[in-house]
């Protein structure tokens, strides 16, 4: 079978300048999973948008606030979304922050021909209402545009710090939960024998427990905080790509070139890090994506069942829960479940277009 792949001419150009551009060069190999991941139109598109709302989720203070992005005050320029300025400021006569929501201290910054510049969404994910025109949770309008929770916050507002928090928190997650249960498989694969049995009589007992009765009952004993629940679900999100890279390991082990370099003398280190870890990253990357949602709903269970981040944090659980306990409005539950099924789709596509793109008879003709 040969290794080459019909690549049209536009194709192959966009490649060469792409490689310029990157100041480096693409292996063939390379070329031949971009080429595939692109082919995969519903992941790839998927990549890009996720990439485009994770983007914009980042500036969520700059996209909704209840503070002004900018106050231009007599000449002079201010910053209340960086800063902390007090009344006095602008002519008030309290020494606390200015409450830039009040009718009073706008009036004390137009009056003198200042102007206010605000963020499209002037509510943060703590802000509440309090000039609802009925009782919250009050519907879909004008000045809320998904609503309100059942404590005057604003659900938009809610859901863009909640879509940042769950991807960063996953994202972070995934990374560490990777690097642990890479090197353990790697040291199980590779050295096998008693280190490998030991290893696995441990995992079978450890995945073996309740996993989410522990993390209940670990967050019901200490302060819920977001590097808390980090690490309590990190004790158990490595063994996700540890049997993969184990299995990597124990069939690359014995490959004649790994023999060689032990009979030249090379480390195990080494041989580790430059002749089998490449081959098992193969296997681990198709898995990434999967794991990233794990991360995401693992939070989301833990805040929807009330044990993860701290009352009043942005959470898409705690707009779950809200919507369970508000059946009387709709919006909530609906909203959360939108932008759950949403990002969790996404992913599962974007992990599709990688599992494909890593398929060697999908990428070699």
């Amino acid at each position: 079978m040969s290794d080459s792949v019909t690549i049209t001419a536009s194709e192959s150009a966009e490649t060469d300048a792409g490689n310029r551009f990157l100041g480096r060069n693409i292996t063939p190999l390379t070329a031949r999973r971009l080429q595939s991941f692109k082919a995969n139109r519903r992941g790839y598109w998927s990549f890009w948008i996720f990439l485009v709302l994770f983007v914009l989720s980042l500036f969520a203070e700059v996209i909704a606030n209840d503070k002004p992005l900018l106050v231009d005050y007599q000449g002079s320029y201010y910053f209340p979304v960086l800063k902390i300025y007090p009344e006095t400021v602008f002519g008030g006569d309290f020494e606390t922050e200015a409450e830039y929501r009040e009718k009073d201290v706008q009036d004390l910054i137009t009056r003198k021909g200042g102007k206010i510049y605000w963020a499209p969404i002037r509510y943060s994910y703590g802000t509440v209402n309090l000039d609802l025109k009925q009782p919250a949770p009050s519907p879909p309008s004008l000045e809320n545009l998904l609503g309100t929770d059942d404590q005057a916050r604003d659900v938009l507002a809610r859901v863009i710090y909640g879509f940042r928090i769950s991807v960063l928190f996953g994202l972070i997650l995934t990374v560490i939960s990777s690097i642990v249960g890479i090197a353990a498989g790697a040291i199980q694969g590779y050295f096998g024998g008693w280190t490998d049995l030991l290893f696995q009589r441990f995992i079978e007992i450890w995945s073996g427990l309740p996993r989410l009765f522990l993390l209940i009952i670990l967050a019901s004993v200490f302060q819920p905080s977001f590097w808390m629940l980090l690490g309590l679900l990190l004790l158990f999100e490595w063994m996700a790509l540890e049997g993969v890279v184990r299995a990597e390991f124990l069939r690359t082990r014995n490959f004649d070139y790994v023999r060689a370099a032990r009979a030249l003398g090379v480390g195990n280190i080494t041989i580790i890090r430059r002749h089998v870890l490449p081959n098992a990253m193969t296997a681990a990357l198709t898995f990434l994506p999967f794991v990233l949602i794990g991360s995401i709903t693992a939070l989301t269970s833990l805040d929807f069942l009330g044990f993860g981040l701290p009352p009043g944090s942005p959470s898409l659980g705690e707009l779950l829960a809200q919507g369970k306990a508000n059946l009387q409005a709709p919006w909530l539950g609906v909203t959360a479940f939108l932008v759950l099924a949403g990002m969790l789709s996404l992913l599962v596509f974007i992990g599709e277009a990688i599992r494909d793109a890593f398929d060697p008879r999908k990428t070699m003709q």
